[in-house]
């Protein structure tokens, strides 16, 4: 498993931790990278924290676009794994602009298939493939 691969796993488990808890994040977060990521390299790290930070920093906007993106869905009943992988993904396609988005999307799939139901794959595929269509020429 690659670096920034295992970057996003964290960054989903402390933000998935963070959406069931309702907390401030600071602390938890700290918290979270010292008991979960001593095996992560520095740019490992700091790629976790440019993740959650950046989710945490914009996730209204990022629910917006997930909310008119999910044909059905609202955000608080899909699936939290899923929503907080889409989440990164969306983050990523957004503002990471060294990522082109059909890495950040095949990633958010394969973390989906690791983390969430059968389902999670092509729901999240299909979310994410619709944000990509409204923000690439």
């Amino acid at each position: 498993m690659g670096d920034r691969r295992k970057s996003r796993e964290l960054a989903l488990q402390a933000l998935f931790a963070l959406d069931l808890n309702k907390t401030d994040p600071r602390p938890e977060m700290d918290d979270f990278l010292e008991q979960h990521g001593e095996d992560l390299s520095k740019p490992s790290r700091l790629f976790f924290q440019t993740l959650v930070e950046g989710v945490l920093e914009n996730c209204e906007k990022i629910d917006a676009l997930l909310a008119q993106s999910a044909r059905n869905w609202k955000i608080f009943r899909m699936p939290a794994v899923d929503r907080n992988i889409m989440r990164i993904a969306v983050f990523e396609m957004l503002n990471l602009s060294d990522i082109p988005s059909s890495v950040s999307i095949n990633e958010a799939v394969e973390i989906g298939k690791k983390f969430g139901t059968r389902d999670s794959g092509p729901f999240i595929n299909g979310v994410l493939d619709r944000i990509r269509a409204q923000y690439e020429p």
